[in-house]
């Protein structure tokens, strides 16, 4: 934020001081962002509910610790792409690091086969990438964090962060581009 005073710094002061409306209030205009992110990276409702709950309870018991030396909505993004990440470790599900199961061989497509880049294609797209490519996916191109970040939030390696990137957009690429030829069923 630099020389900026910090745009919430008072409601942050108040919840460091235990205030329960403050609280409230910093979850009200935090909430569905961090919604947003968690549900990205858990790719279900439920789970993402408890995840930003999770994910609160730890900001709120850490907040101290904030020091407005970078924005508080970066701040609590960390907390809770870390949340999520524990909890998917946790459930010992290994990151399936998107293997090349169709093969990228076939003949390019004609420009009027090209689907539709919408946000909400791209989103619903990315519901059917297995979970390693969908986390860093979602970390990379909506998130904003760089492939550097990526490799030491997940534990990979940058080249494998990149990798995954480069297979989970060629793969939404394939999903958008099938449901637009009609040969992808719902």
């Amino acid at each position: 934020m630099g020389q900026k005073e910090h745009i919430h710094k008072k409601i942050i002061e108040a919840c460091k001081n235990g205030n329960e409306k403050a609280r409230f209030e910093l979850y009200q205009l935090y909430s569905k962002a961090m919604f947003n992110v968690s549900y990205r990276m858990m790719n279900n409702h439920e789970e993402a509910e408890d995840m930003l709950q999770e994910a609160f309870t730890q900001a709120f018991m850490k907040l101290n610790s904030f020091r407005y030396e970078s924005n508080f909505g970066s701040w609590l993004k960390r907390i809770v792409v870390n949340t999520c990440i524990n909890a998917i470790n946790k459930r010992k599900v290994e990151l399936t690091y998107c293997e090349e199961i169709y093969h990228h061989d076939q003949a390019v497509e004609s420009q009027e086969n090209q689907p539709e880049f919408t946000v909400a294609n791209v989103t619903k797209a990315m519901e059917q990438l297995p979970e390693g490519g969908r986390m860093v996916f979602s970390l990379y191109l909506l998130e904003g964090y760089d492939h550097i970040e990526i490799s030491q939030i997940l534990g990979i390696t940058e080249s494998t962060s990149k990798s995954q990137f480069m297979r989970a957009k060629r793969r939404i690429v394939e999903i958008l581009t099938e449901q637009k030829n009609g040969r992808y069923a719902n």
